[in-house]
Protein backbone atom coordinates (compact mmCIF):
# COMPACT_ATOMS: atom_id res chain seq x y z
CA UNK A 1 0.00 0.00 0.00
CA UNK A 2 1.34 3.22 -1.22
CA UNK A 3 0.01 6.57 -0.31
CA UNK A 4 0.72 9.72 -3.04
CA UNK A 5 0.18 13.35 -2.81
CA UNK A 6 -0.82 16.44 -1.30
CA UNK A 7 -4.00 17.66 0.30
CA UNK A 8 -5.18 20.52 2.18
CA UNK A 9 -8.23 20.64 4.36
CA UNK A 10 -9.86 22.56 7.22
CA UNK A 11 -10.99 20.57 10.65
CA UNK A 12 -14.08 21.62 12.00
CA UNK A 13 -14.99 23.20 15.56
CA UNK A 14 -14.53 19.40 17.07
CA UNK A 15 -11.55 18.12 15.66
CA UNK A 16 -12.74 16.63 12.93
CA UNK A 17 -11.28 16.72 9.13
CA UNK A 18 -11.97 14.99 6.30
CA UNK A 19 -9.31 12.27 5.03
CA UNK A 20 -8.78 12.84 1.05
CA UNK A 21 -10.15 11.08 -1.36
CA UNK A 22 -7.25 9.55 -2.46
CA UNK A 23 -6.11 8.30 0.76
CA UNK A 24 -9.82 6.77 1.34
CA UNK A 25 -9.44 4.80 -2.40
CA UNK A 26 -6.08 3.26 -1.06
CA UNK A 27 -7.54 2.55 2.68
CA UNK A 28 -10.46 0.77 0.79
CA UNK A 29 -8.32 -1.03 -2.25
CA UNK A 30 -5.87 -2.59 0.34
CA UNK A 31 -9.41 -3.65 2.81
CA UNK A 32 -8.17 -1.15 5.48
CA UNK A 33 -11.00 0.77 7.61
CA UNK A 34 -9.05 1.36 11.00
CA UNK A 35 -5.57 3.38 11.07
CA UNK A 36 -3.44 4.30 13.63
CA UNK A 37 -2.36 8.04 14.74
CA UNK A 38 0.78 9.18 16.59
CA UNK A 39 3.03 12.24 17.14
CA UNK A 40 5.82 12.41 15.03
CA UNK A 41 9.39 11.78 16.68
CA UNK A 42 11.33 14.70 15.22
CA UNK A 43 9.03 17.11 13.42
CA UNK A 44 5.65 19.11 15.01
CA UNK A 45 3.30 16.76 13.29
CA UNK A 46 0.55 13.97 13.39
CA UNK A 47 1.52 10.63 11.77
CA UNK A 48 -1.51 8.30 10.32
CA UNK A 49 -0.90 4.53 9.70
CA UNK A 50 -3.21 2.14 8.13
CA UNK A 51 -3.48 -0.55 10.95
CA UNK A 52 -1.58 -3.13 8.96
CA UNK A 53 1.14 -0.93 8.54
CA UNK A 54 0.92 -0.03 12.39
CA UNK A 55 1.00 -3.41 13.08
CA UNK A 56 4.32 -3.98 11.13
CA UNK A 57 5.97 -1.67 12.33
CA UNK A 58 5.48 -2.52 16.01
CA UNK A 59 6.12 -6.44 15.37
CA UNK A 60 9.30 -4.89 13.52
CA UNK A 61 9.94 -2.68 16.63
CA UNK A 62 9.77 -5.27 18.99
CA UNK A 63 12.39 -7.87 16.87
CA UNK A 64 14.95 -5.37 17.91
CA UNK A 65 14.16 -5.04 21.83
CA UNK A 66 14.07 -7.37 24.06
CA UNK A 67 11.59 -7.65 26.88
CA UNK A 68 14.17 -8.07 29.58
CA UNK A 69 15.77 -4.57 29.15
CA UNK A 70 14.23 -1.49 31.24
CA UNK A 71 15.26 0.91 28.77
CA UNK A 72 13.81 -1.41 25.80
CA UNK A 73 10.36 -1.53 27.33
CA UNK A 74 11.00 1.99 27.97
CA UNK A 75 11.07 2.35 24.44
CA UNK A 76 8.26 0.69 23.18
CA UNK A 77 5.95 1.95 26.13
CA UNK A 78 6.62 5.26 25.27
CA UNK A 79 5.99 5.05 21.47
CA UNK A 80 2.93 2.67 21.48
CA UNK A 81 1.46 5.37 24.38
CA UNK A 82 1.11 8.17 22.31
CA UNK A 83 -0.55 6.08 19.37
CA UNK A 84 -4.83 6.11 19.10
CA UNK A 85 -7.01 4.29 17.15
CA UNK A 86 -8.59 6.29 14.29
CA UNK A 87 -11.49 5.20 12.45
CA UNK A 88 -13.30 7.09 9.49
CA UNK A 89 -16.54 8.69 10.25
CA UNK A 90 -19.84 7.73 7.52
CA UNK A 91 -18.65 11.08 5.95
CA UNK A 92 -14.78 10.35 5.59
CA UNK A 93 -13.89 12.29 8.59
CA UNK A 94 -11.28 11.38 11.37
CA UNK A 95 -11.41 12.71 15.05
CA UNK A 96 -8.21 14.49 15.81
CA UNK A 97 -7.80 15.02 19.86
CA UNK A 98 -7.51 18.22 21.12
CA UNK A 99 -4.11 17.41 22.69
CA UNK A 100 -2.85 16.09 19.28
CA UNK A 101 -4.04 19.24 17.12
CA UNK A 102 -2.41 21.35 19.86
CA UNK A 103 1.24 19.02 19.48
CA UNK A 104 1.00 19.85 15.53
CA UNK A 105 -0.70 23.35 15.98
CA UNK A 106 -3.34 22.72 14.08
CA UNK A 107 -5.90 25.33 14.50
CA UNK A 108 -8.09 25.10 11.13
CA UNK A 109 -5.95 24.34 7.70
CA UNK A 110 -4.39 21.10 7.65
CA UNK A 111 -1.94 19.60 5.63
CA UNK A 112 -2.00 15.61 4.59
CA UNK A 113 1.04 14.70 2.89
CA UNK A 114 1.39 11.21 2.03
CA UNK A 115 4.98 9.41 2.70
CA UNK A 116 4.83 6.33 1.34
CA UNK A 117 2.70 3.83 3.39
CA UNK A 118 1.78 6.44 6.14
CA UNK A 119 0.38 9.90 5.66
CA UNK A 120 1.92 13.05 7.67
CA UNK A 121 -0.82 15.55 9.17
CA UNK A 122 0.55 18.77 9.60
CA UNK A 123 -0.29 22.51 10.04
CA UNK A 124 -0.65 23.59 6.76
CA UNK A 125 1.91 27.21 7.20
CA UNK A 126 4.18 24.77 9.33
CA UNK A 127 4.88 22.42 6.21
CA UNK A 128 4.93 24.74 3.89
CA UNK A 129 7.62 27.09 5.79
CA UNK A 130 9.70 23.46 6.54
CA UNK A 131 9.28 22.50 2.63
CA UNK A 132 10.57 26.14 2.32
CA UNK A 133 13.85 25.74 4.15
CA UNK A 134 14.40 22.14 3.09
CA UNK A 135 14.01 21.70 -0.30
CA UNK A 136 16.96 24.11 -1.27
CA UNK A 137 19.48 21.24 -0.80
CA UNK A 138 17.53 18.40 -2.15
CA UNK A 139 19.33 18.14 -5.08
CA UNK A 140 22.67 17.63 -2.88
CA UNK A 141 21.37 15.65 -0.86
CA UNK A 142 20.31 13.09 -3.22
CA UNK A 143 23.61 12.91 -5.06
CA UNK A 144 25.14 12.25 -1.92
CA UNK A 145 23.01 9.59 -1.01
CA UNK A 146 22.74 8.21 -4.46
CA UNK A 147 24.74 9.22 -6.70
Amino acid sequence: MRFIGDYTAKTDAKGRVFLPVAFRKVLEAAGESRMVLRTDLFQPCLVLYPESVWNATIDDLKLKLSPYKREHQNVLRQYVADAEPIELDNSGRILITKRKLEFAGITSDVRFLALDERIEVWNKEALEKLIEEESSGLGDTLEALLG
